[in-house]
């Protein structure tokens, strides 16, 4: 069986060098055992491994002995970094026609990065989620992805826009003092989401135009790349599951609907990846299971939720038969403050 590898831009590691040497680290040895060349900075463009950036990051956090690297990585971001999409970005007349424009090409940024943009009255609320094929950390990665979601979103708007509230899936860092720098506002760690929370209307403001001949290029551009890279089933079929398995709402006929085809034509696609959407859910799963387990202190029914179980019971049954112990037992082996049912 084939598996596409998932990859970022080279781009997500600007300012890495200068940050690991500030901190007393090797970049390049740290790079090296992460699996990554320090040549591919030369490239903003360059496809690299998405696992290995995430490595990279929580090793540079271990080792520094800090918390907040992926979001000190952030905070030097503008949407320059973003390539041609920046210029696209910048064409839009409003914040929240931006975002729709991000979503669609953000596959073109990184292939593991999937943002979900909901409405709920006032509110507008971005959710990221980050899909790895492994159960390791991704605390440094998340924090880099919102971290530099809001710096977007505050160069679009002007530095005095504030969000709401701002995100996190896993526990509370020790200290606070980069969280509240970079985002100014209310933060909830062990939260449903990882995400940025915004009034809609700061949102509907009118941006500054500056349209040009450049922008158009670089969405024909776009627009041909994301269409080159959309034939991937097992990539799409991943993300929407990942999506739709909170609250329980993740069925193969849902996610075949989404993808524009009848719940047999996927069946057919996964297949020949070697794969079935039960053993797709099955392992996307215990990869959120396991990170949640790792990184944040939630208790058996809110754990049991995010999966999309009925109920603690529920999700215990499924954990005992995947991984031959209980929830407790496998906190223990992580060494993690214990909030259990």
């Amino acid at each position: 069986m084939t598996r596409s590898i998932e990859v970022i831009r080279s781009a997500s590691l600007s300012g890495y060098i200068e940050l690991a040497r500030g901190l007393g680290l090797d970049p390049s040895r740290m790079m090296r055992d992460a699996g990554l060349s320090v040549r591919c900075l030369d490239d903003p463009e360059m496809p690299i491994s998405v696992k290995a950036v995430r490595q990279l990051l929580e090793d540079s956090a271990q080792e520094a002995g800090v918390e907040d690297f992926g979001l000190q990585l952030a905070r030097g971001r503008r949407l320059s970094n973003l390539g041609p999409i920046g210029l696209v970005l910048r064409d839009e007349p409003t914040a929240r026609q931006a975002l729709d424009t991000l979503s669609r090409y953000l596959r073109l940024l990184n292939t593991s990065l999937l943002t979900n943009i909901e409405e709920s009255g006032d509110t507008v609320i971005i959710r990221e989620q980050i899909l790895l094929e492994s159960a390791g950390s991704v605390r440094q990665s998340m924090e880099l992805a919102v971290g530099v979601m809001y710096r977007i979103l505050m160069e679009l708007l002007g530095p005095q826009w504030r969000a709401r509230k701002v995100c996190f899936t896993h526990r509370q860092p020790k200290q606070l003092a980069s969280h509240r720098a970079v985002f100014m506002t209310t933060l909830e760690f062990n939260s449903d989401f990882n995400g940025i929370v915004c009034a809609a209307e700061d949102l509907q403001k009118a941006l500054p135009q500056e349209t040009s001949g450049i922008s158009n290029f670089a969405r024909q551009f776009l627009d041909q790349a994301l269409s080159r890279s959309q034939k991937q089933t097992l990539a799409s079929t991943r993300q929407l599951i990942s999506a739709l398995l909170p609250g329980g709402r993740c069925t193969a006929e849902q996610v075949a609907q989404h993808l524009g085809i009848d719940r047999r034509t996927l069946h057919r696609h996964l297949q020949v990846d070697g794969e079935t959407f039960l053993s797709l859910v099955n392992n996307i799963r215990a990869e959120f299971a396991l990170r949640q387990i790792r990184d944040s202190d939630r208790s058996l029914t809110e754990l049991a939720q995010l999966l999309g179980f009925s109920g603690a019971s529920a999700l215990a049954f499924w954990f005992r038969r995947k991984f031959g112990c209980t929830v407790l037992q496998m906190r223990a082996e992580y060494v993690v403050p214990q909030k259990l049912d």
